[in-house]
């Protein structure tokens, strides 16, 4: 088919790629590995954005990996995306498949398609500890003296905002030997959608999913004794509507302010996206306007001409 060993497509929430990758993995008899960090945990569905019926194309169930692997509370990280990810890679070409990378969270699809080498970084408790009083202004402030904060979900809460210091504090204690990842040449696809198109889609998805059951779904993984403060940690659907059900938010106030806060994350992952492409990774976009038949037919000719 060509010489790539991966296809990407990636892009901002709302922009159809998870629709894209199953009509492509059903044209080229490919899996899915999903680059989505919140799509991991079991039981956070509708505030995912899973859409699992898009994986059946035609009537076949598409393959799909790193989905529903972990139970809401674990804190993943990336070196256990990373792992899992070659896992995943390694098990779809041993059966002679190929595969596509999907997702949206930037920090997942730089580790794979630039091979970052990293570690695990451990607990430090007295680090904790010395952090636990702080506010999250603070926090954001001791952050800014370690790097440059591109990603401000690094600070969403205090709790990411202290595992993001302890990991960069770790960094610069150690002198880091740090582990091979495989070069893979990738072709990298975004899903461009215009700035009115995607707060259209994103407003309108996000009514559909409370119509759906959102609400219901917070209160049953608080009933299954997920701690509040977990579901905060996840940040947008999941901490907004933990603070209404607690009695923190409004219906209004929380549907208000989480419709904003979703059009700042799309906002955001544009932001990263486009910084990869300052960084040297060659995006290829195609615009959600054109068909699905219009996008596939504009891959599968940058795939030839790899070939």
């Amino acid at each position: 088919m060509s010489d790539y060993d991966l296809i990407a497509i990636l892009g901002p929430t709302a922009s159809g790629k998870t629709t894209l990758a199953a009509a492509l993995a059903y044209e080229l008899n490919a899996e899915i590995i999903s680059a989505d960090s919140r799509q991991l945990y079991r039981g956070m569905d509708l505030g995912t954005g899973k859409d699992l019926a898009d994986y059946t194309v035609h009537g076949k169930k598409i393959p799909y990996h790193l989905i529903d692997i972990v139970d809401p509370g674990y804190k993943y990280n990336v070196f256990e995306y990373q792992h899992d990810f070659l896992n995943a890679y390694h098990k779809i070409k041993e059966e002679n498949k190929f595969p596509i990378l999907c997702g949206g969270t930037g920090m997942y699809l730089e580790s794979v398609l630039k091979g970052y080498k990293l570690v695990p970084v451990p607990e430090n408790t007295e680090l904790r500890d010395k952090l636990a009083d702080k506010s999250l202004s603070e926090l954001t402030n001791i952050l800014s003296n370690y790097k440059t904060l591109h990603n401000a979900t690094d600070v969403d809460t205090v709790k990411r905002a202290i595992r993001a210091i302890e990991i960069e504090e770790y960094y610069r204690a150690n002198d880091l030997s740090r582990r091979e990842f495989p070069k893979l040449k990738s072709l990298i696809i975004g899903t461009h959608i215009d700035r009115e198109s995607r707060r259209e889609k994103i407003s309108t998805r996000l009514k559909q999913r409370l119509e759906e059951g959102m609400i219901d779904e917070v209160k049953t993984l608080l009933n299954q004794g997920v701690h509040p403060e977990d579901l905060i940690y996840y940040g947008l659907e999941y901490k907004y509507l933990t603070l209404h059900v607690t009695g923190k938010l409004s219906y209004e106030e929380m549907y208000n302010q989480l419709e904003i806060a979703i059009h700042q994350f799309a906002k955001r992952q544009m932001t990263w996206f486009r910084g990869m492409e300052r960084k040297g990774f060659d995006i290829h976009w195609v615009e959600t306007a054109w068909t699905l038949e219009e996008k596939i037919s504009y891959i599968k000719e940058l795939l030839t001409k790899s070939a």
